[in-house]
């Protein structure tokens, strides 16, 4: 299929906590260094990224910065790590029914530190490649060029951001997510917009983002099967069209896990089901793109 990169959402431990589900949502991180022995061991996961490097692909680590489980060691380490609210309460992240998770504050220096210090950990200890990072427009952006600075300090890395925005592109960030493809896609597939959309979409990305910016273009991901439907359900008909744009257009493609064999259900996010699996999502990337 010509797949370069694979992305695996979170390999930590989960938190118990206030655990949402029966698994638990893999982005409520109790341990940064550990790996969730649901998928096995740290040295699984070194043959893993070996493996992958012989077959000349490249693995990145779902990596989630803004936010830890309840039980994470931090938060009797370092209690002053985290935000609070107005009673001095740890703060889940506003707006959002986040409740399983509490919010970092990076302006703490010594918890700035640690993040790199632990995202450098899996660089150097499973030679992995780089990181998908989970909101990361909710993380400072001079955290993200540090870190990018001290990441590619152990070997050239690549970077994707969970977030739509150009600054993530001028020293941390190698592609971010092209939501606006996404979207204007979506609504001329269901008949509520015409091809303009593609227009409008194409001409202010080749206008506003630098021009080595790498973006992500994809009509299904974890977050969208889960929460919104299956690709055939968000696109219907025009389905095959908007794969096919996906790869031939501008940007970078994401296959989503079971997508390439034509996966007919929603995955849910916080239990076991029976289906082609969850937790490893596919990022096709053509040859000029790799590391």
């Amino acid at each position: 299929m010509g797949i370069d990169i694979i992305w695996l959402m979170p390999i930590n431990p989960i938190g118990e906590k206030n655990r949402k589900g029966t698994l638990g949502s893999p982005y409520s991180v109790k341990d940064y260094r550990a790996v969730n022995p649901e998928f096995g061991t740290l040295d699984d996961l070194k043959s893993f990224v070996k493996e992958a490097h012989q077959l000349g692909m490249h693995v990145i680590l779902d990596w989630v910065a803004n936010h830890t489980a309840w039980d994470n060691h931090l938060v009797k380490d370092h209690p002053e790590w985290y935000k609070k609210d107005y009673k001095g309460e740890f703060r889940p992240t506003p707006w959002w029914d986040w409740d399983d998770i509490i919010d970092l504050d990076y302006s703490q220096p010594e918890l700035r530190k640690y993040m790199t210090d632990a995202m450098k950990y899996w660089v150097k200890e499973a030679d992995i490649d780089g990181y998908r990072c989970d909101v990361a427009g909710f993380v400072p952006i001079d955290f993200w060029d540090n870190l990018r600075t001290e990441l590619d300090a152990i070997k050239p890395v690549f970077m994707l951001a969970e977030w739509e925005s150009r600054d993530m592109h001028a020293h941390a960030f190698d592609m971010t997510y092209a939501w606006s493809w996404n979207e204007k896609l979506h609504k001329i597939c269901k008949g509520q917009a015409n091809v303009n959309e593609l227009y409008i979409y194409y001409s202010w990305n080749e206008s506003f983002f630098p021009k080595n910016s790498i973006r992500m273009t994809f009509v299904s991901n974890h977050d969208k099967n889960a929460w919104e439907g299956t690709m055939w359900e968000q696109f219907g008909d025009g389905l095959e069209a908007a794969i096919v744009l996906s790869v031939v257009g501008d940007g970078m493609p994401l296959i989503y896990n079971g997508q390439e064999a034509g996966e007919p259900k929603r995955l849910a996010f916080l239990k076991k089901i029976q289906s082609f699996g969850s937790r490893i999502q596919l990022v096709i990337c053509i040859k000029s793109c790799l590391l």
